[in-house]
């Protein structure tokens, strides 16, 4: 068995502005790893896991912000286009650009 990592069990309301991505990251991990305690069970392949829910909403919001635009969301984010495209494709993310 493997804790559902989407659970909203424990999950808090911040300000973003206060609060930094990193400690609200850190903050559902111990929550994880508290709960895979509990459980007693094994966590494989977490990291996976943990860079997907991260790296997927971050291309998509980019991309969007950028109406599509492959070019400028790579540069935006600091990787080479093909990477983007690579990912893209990955994670099976869809987006309209709109003329």
């Amino acid at each position: 068995m493997t804790p559902n990592l989407n659970s909203s069990d424990h999950l808090f309301v911040a300000n973003l502005q206060a609060v930094s991505l990193e400690k609200l990251v850190k903050s559902k991990l111990e929550v994880l790893f508290t709960q895979q305690k509990e459980a007693d069970v094994e966590l494989n392949g977490l990291y996976d896991i943990v860079m997907e829910q991260v790296e997927r909403p971050l291309l998509e919001l980019a991309l969007r912000s950028f109406n599509g635009n492959q070019v400028k969301t790579a540069q935006m984010l600091g990787i080479n286009r093909n990477t983007l495209k690579k990912k893209i494709d990955i994670y099976k993310i869809k987006y309209k650009r709109s003329i």
